[in-house]
C-alpha cells in the first residue's frame, strides 16, 4: 500500500537532514498500522516527551485516515537523535503506544495493541478543595434568613448582589457539590451598583468565563440560574430562558438590562448566560408589578433586570481579580448544556441574621 509521506521537525530552528546523511544520525524510518481499524491520528516525539503526555502535532491530514495496514513515513531533522516515542489513535479512540523505540537501528515500526480509551472526567464542580476545608451548616436558630444565589468568578470568590449579603450576621453557601461552606469577611460590595463578592476560603471549582465580545445585542437568548423561592419550591436550582428586551434597566439605567427570563426572589445574584454559557450579567431585581399598578392602573407582566456583564466585570477587576474571558463567536449551544455550564459553578447563598 503507498505510503504516507511526513517530515517531523523537532524544535524551531532544526534542519531537514541532508543527503550526506551518515548511518549515526537519524533517517527516515516508517510506522505502520496494524491495529485492525483506520487510525486519525498519529505522534511521533523525542523520547521520553511522550511519556510526559507531551505528543506534540498529529502527523495524520484530517481528511485522510491512515488505514489498517498503511504506513506512514516520518523524515526527522538531522540532530533528533534515535530515541522516539510514537502513538497511533484508531478511529474509535483507542490508542496503540510505543516508547523508546530506536529508530536508527529499526526503521519499520508496527503500531497494533490498541488499549481501551480512557473514560471522559466526571465534570468538575464547585466545592472544598479538600476534605480539610472546614465545612459551615445552617444555624436553625438564626433570628431571620433570606436566600439568594451566586457564581464562581475566581478560587474562593464568589459574585452575587449586595442586596443579597447586606445585613447579614453570617453568610454560608451551599455547593454544587453539596458541601456547605463559610464566607469569610470582609466581603467587596457596591450598593449603587447592587453587586458584591463574597470571600469563601477554600472553594474550587470552574469558574465562570465573562463574554468580551461580541457587544451584547437586543433579542439575543439567555439563560437565568439560580434558586428561586427556596423553601416554597424544590430545593434544586432553576432554569429559565429568555431574551434580552432593552440595553438599559429602569429610568435608563446604564448599568442594567432589561431581559424576559423570569425571575423570582432568591434568583437575585444568579449568573445570567448568552447561548454559549458565558457570563452577560447578573439577575439582580423584577419590576414590582403591584405598585406599578397602584401608580399606572396597569399591570406589568414579565420585566426583570440584570446588572450588565461588562459593569459586573470592571468591579470584580477593582476587586483585584482577573476574570476569565471569552468570546462569543461559536455554535450555540442547547438550553439545557447551558444549563449544565451554570450548574457546575452556581451556588444557593443563606443570609443569616
Amino acid at each position: 500500500m503507498r505510503a504516507f509521506m511526513a517530515t517531523l521537525l523537532l524544535g524551531a530552528t532544526l534542519a531537514l537532514p541532508s543527503l550526506a546523511q551518515n548511518a549515526a544520525q537519524p533517517q527516515e524510518f516508517r510506522v505502520v498500522n496494524r491495529s485492525g481499524l483506520p487510525a486519525t491520528a498519529l505522534h511521533a516525539v523525542r523520547s521520553p516527551r511522550g511519556g510526559a503526555g507531551d505528543w506534540g502535532p498529529n502527523l495524520l491530514r484530517p481528511d485522510r485516515p491512515l488505514p489498517d495496514g498503511g504506513g506512514f513515513r516520518v523524515t526527522p531533522s538531522a540532530d533528533a537523535g534515535c530515541r522516539f516515542d510514537l502513538r497511533l489513535v484508531a478511529q474509535d479512540g483507542r490508542e496503540a503506544v510505543l516508547r523508546d523505540q530506536d529508530i536508527c537501528v529499526n526503521r519499520n515500526l508496527d503500531l497494533q495493541r490498541l488499549a481501551a480509551a480512557a473514560p471522559p472526567p466526571a465534570p468538575r464542580m464547585a466545592g472544598p478543595a479538600s476534605p480539610q476545608v472546614p465545612r459551615a451548616e445552617p444555624n436553625r436558630r438564626a433570628q431571620r434568613v433570606s436566600t439568594g444565589s451566586g457564581f464562581l468568578i475566581a478560587e474562593g470568590r464568589v459574585m452575587t448582589n449586595q442586596h443579597v449579603i447586606d445585613g447579614c450576621n453570617r453568610i454560608i453557601l451551599n455547593t454544587p457539590s453539596g458541601h456547605w461552606l463559610a464566607a469569610a469577611p470582609p466581603a467587596r460590595a457596591d450598593a449603587a451598583l447592587d453587586l458584591a463578592i463574597l470571600n469563601v476560603p477554600g472553594l474550587v471549582g470552574p469558574a465562570l468565563p465573562f463574554r468580551e465580545a461580541p457587544a451584547l445585542r437586543r433579542g439575543e437568548g439567555v439563560v437565568a440560574y439560580g434558586f428561586p423561592l427556596a423553601g416554597l419550591l424544590s430545593s434544586e436550582p432553576k432554569l429559565t430562558r429568555g431574551e434580552v428586551n432593552g440595553l438599559r434597566g429602569l429610568r435608563d439605567n446604564p448599568n442594567q438590562f432589561q431581559i424576559s427570563a423570569e425571575v423570582q426572589p432568591g434568583n437575585s445574584g444568579g449568573p445570567l448566560l448568552d447561548m454559549q454559557g458565558h457570563v452577560v450579567g447578573v439577575v439582580v431585581s423584577k419590576l414590582n408589578a403591584q405598585r406599578l399598578a397602584q401608580s399606572t392602573g396597569d399591570i406589568a407582566q414579565n420585566i426583570n433586570f440584570a446588572v450588565q456583564g461588562r459593569t459586573a466585570l470592571e468591579f470584580a477587576r477593582r476587586a483585584g481579580i482577573t476574570p476569565l474571558l471569552a468570546e462569543s463567536r461559536g455554535r450555540d449551544l442547547s438550553t439545557a448544556d447551558v444549563g449544565d455550564v451554570a450548574h457546575r459553578s452556581t451556588l444557593f447563598i443563606r443570609c443569616e441574621r
